[in-house]
């Protein structure tokens, strides 16, 4: 079938491409302001974008309800700084913490148990707790509605917890890093299972497919 999805209401065309566009990983994002103090929040549109220099995006969206800006977009339309966390299996209970809209004067990160400590790099704080970390620095803020704003940072400091990082071959072990991924709504997956393809040389492909 075709969808038009030109002429579907904002929040079918959500549903649609949220839906589709899975698994997506999840940023768990720390900002700062000296009027609310540090803040955490995670978002599911977002991903890597690019290398020299290396480059997140992220979809920032509005408070539903309300359409609101979250704090995370305007303290990144203010200072420029944010610190991106990876969400694994572990953190997984306390990034949906992060999700609820507390009242103002309650703070996510305490009600979530997690341990703030200081960036290298840049003001907001990073959690300890995750497994990967990225410092980041805003590029651009792209407000492509009042209640989108796509964002891409600069990744300026990484953190890796202790075991992760594979010195050798220069990545992080999927054996030993278990992210999850957001599906739909309430739906997550895990990322335990894998497969290898390996993209074959061009003289190769033919000569198998004349062999087939």
């Amino acid at each position: 079938m075709q969808i038009d999805i030109q002429t579907l209401a904002p929040a079918d065309q959500y549903r649609l491409l949220s839906s589709t566009v899975v698994p997506r990983p999840i940023a768990l994002i720390t900002s700062y302001s000296q009027r609310t103090g540090h803040n955490a929040a995670p978002f599911s549109f977002f991903n890597v974008m690019g290398e020299a220099p290396p480059v997140l995006a992220i979809g920032l969206e509005d408070k539903r309800g309300s359409g609101d800006l979250k704090d995370t977009t305007i303290n990144i339309k203010e200072t420029g700084e944010f610190v991106v966390h990876l969400v694994d299996e572990g953190l997984a209970a306390a990034m949906n913490v992060c999700a609820i809209a507390f009242p103002p004067e309650v703070n996510e990160v305490e009600q979530a148990g997690l341990t703030l400590v200081p960036s290298a790099k840049v003001r907001p704080r990073r959690i300890a707790q995750a497994p990967v970390a990225f410092e980041c620095r805003k590029i651009a803020m792209l407000e492509i509605n009042p209640h989108r704003h796509i964002t891409l940072g600069e990744v300026l400091c990484m953190h890796v917890r202790e075991g992760l990082f594979d010195a050798e071959m220069r990545y992080i072990d999927p054996n030993k890093y278990h992210p999850i991924g957001r599906m739909f709504g309430r739906l997550y997956t895990q990322t335990r299972q894998h497969f290898e393809m390996e993209v074959p040389e061009y003289e190769a492909w033919l000569a198998g497919k004349a062999e087939g």
